[in-house]
């Protein structure tokens, strides 16, 4: 016998029943009202604020002002201490060894036998600092290497020019470190539509560096540290986890992200050392802040900086990579930015400081090909001389090195001349390698900052006094006004005097 197909229930019902049910519902409620009718509804009893004619009025008022600031104060308090806990969990998350502590580049230096100052390609002379060179040079028989990163960016003709300059006086690595790696420890599946292109994931100058300090570490005889330092967003970070193969330090866009340091085994007998940042001068041009200073773009002033980049830039290479058209000033050159890119405000006025940070990114990260000419005529810094320079390529296979050299500016697919934007470098970028060259070398900056400080506490505290005069008038003419009475002004500090002087026996009612 074959099975009746099962159904399920209906839920439609006549209209009989519906209108029955709403019936039901609309007495229900009027129940309900009525109930709450003979109770009596409470309603909320409005405050009727302070009479005119209450003694001390003024004195009250301003107690209130004073309490509700109170409270807002400790309300951004606790705000403050938010946030400080979340920085310090974060801290502990990047740092689980311990409490995280900011090293100097002096420690880094002492405790390395090879130091290497990774530099950008696009800018190599304005990424050395002349004060870390000087320290490696005076703490004795260390060796010092340049690392040529993102050389990617760069045409190969201006790439060969760079190498030919550099090599004259220390060994120079020509690099591009991978900047796709996965994570220590973890398998994560990337999709294939959020797939970073194959050229990304591709090293050069990864066996040239390795067969360099393992040649030093077979002569020098025991295990050595490689200590890496440089301004921010050079590579540094992605340089370790190039020759370690895994995401061990922590990289990104944005600048400074090492804030302490790292040690990383790479083998038996070699160990790295990630170090922080090293700290640029305010004294130097406008440009190299812009470049290399670890500032963030939402709290530094981007218009200056990008303006300051601009003016390094060469303009007709600028506007043919932008696609804006020719521009008087740099203004005028965000505003055509903006109005290219469709960064607009309310109303439809173009967004220029928006477009001012867009520059400034560009140029500080990862992605934008420009370049510099090195100098025309080799001239050796103060703190190098002959016996200086032989004894850094001393211990080191240089015949190797200038045939990995050769091998990896043949592999690396760099840019066409055409399509790079040429850059004028502002030379050595000066840096403070120690805390106590902050208080030498810059005390009237010290000072002044303190004064703009100290002058606009006195200018805030100055407009909170006359905003709670402002609404106490207000508030008292408001008051008066609706009882008839002319209008009062009313001085706290008189208040405060004739408080004393008050007379108990006399009725101001």
């Amino acid at each position: 016998m074959k099975r009746p197909k099962l159904r399920k229930a209906s839920k439609r019902m006549t209209c009989h029943k519906r209108y029955k049910i709403q019936k039901k519902v609309r007495e229900h409620h009027r129940k309900l009202r009525r109930e709450a009718k003979k109770r009596g509804h409470k309603k909320p009893r409005k405050d009727p604020g302070i009479p005119n004619s209450a003694p001390f009025k003024e004195a009250l008022l301003r107690e209130a002002e004073l309490r509700k600031q109170q409270l807002e104060e400790l309300k951004q308090q606790q705000k403050l201490d938010r946030q400080k806990e979340q920085e310090k969990k974060r801290k502990l998350e990047t740092n689980p060894g311990g409490e995280p502590s900011e090293v100097e580049p002096v420690e880094v230096i002492e405790a390395s036998d090879v130091v290497l100052e990774v530099l950008d390609a696009r800018d190599p002379l304005g990424c050395r600092c002349p004060q870390v060179e000087e320290a490696v040079v005076q703490s004795g028989h260390k060796k010092l290497i340049l690392v040529l990163n993102k050389s990617d960016l760069i045409p190969k003709e201006n790439l060969e020019s760079w190498l030919n300059y550099l090599k004259k006086e220390l060994p120079t690595v020509v690099f591009k470190a991978s900047t796709y790696l996965k994570d220590k420890g973890k398998i994560t599946k990337v999709k294939k539509k959020k797939a970073v292109p194959l050229k990304s994931k591709v090293c050069f100058g990864k066996e040239c560096l390795w067969k360099l300090l393992g040649g030093f570490q077979e002569t020098f005889g025991r295990a050595i540290q490689v200590g890496v330092i440089g301004f921010p967003n050079v590579g540094k970070s992605s340089i370790i986890n190039s020759l370690k193969r895994e995401r061990i330090c922590n990289v990104g866009v944005s600048m400074g992200l090492t804030r302490n340091m790292q040690v990383v085994p790479l083998d038996k007998q070699i160990t790295i050392i990630d170090s922080p940042s090293l700290i640029v001068s305010p004294l130097n041009s406008f440009s190299a802040l812009a470049l290399r200073s670890p500032a963030s773009i939402e709290t530094a002033k981007p218009m200056e900086a990008a303006s300051a980049i601009l003016s390094q830039a060469d303009a007709r290479q600028v506007v043919l990579h932008y696609t804006v058209p020719d521009y008087k000033n740099s203004l005028d050159f965000f505003t055509k930015l903006a109005q290219r890119r469709g960064l607009h405000q309310k109303g439809g006025s173009p967004n220029v400081e928006r477009a001012a940070k867009l520059l400034w990114s560009e140029w500080t990260g990862a992605s934008l090909s420009y370049y510099c000419h090195p100098p025309t005529s080799w001239t050796p810094p103060p703190h190098f001389n002959e016996s200086i320079v032989a004894g850094m390529k001393r211990d080191l296979n240089l015949e190797e090195l200038e045939k990995n050299n050769a091998h990896s500016i043949e592999a690396i697919k760099g840019p066409h001349l055409a399509r790079s934007i040429l850059f004028q470098s502002s030379g050595l970028t000066n840096g403070i390698i120690e805390e106590k060259d902050i208080t030498e070398e810059l005390p009237r900056h010290k000072e002044r900052k303190q004064e703009r400080k100290d002058n606009e506490a006195i200018l805030s505290d100055q407009e909170g006094i006359d905003c709670e005069e402002a609404d106490v008038s207000i508030f008292s003419m408001s008051q008066n006004e609706s009882s008839g009475e002319p209008a009062r002004s009313f001085n706290f500090d008189e208040v405060t005097k004739e408080d004393d002087a008050y007379d108990f026996s006399t009725d101001y009612m």
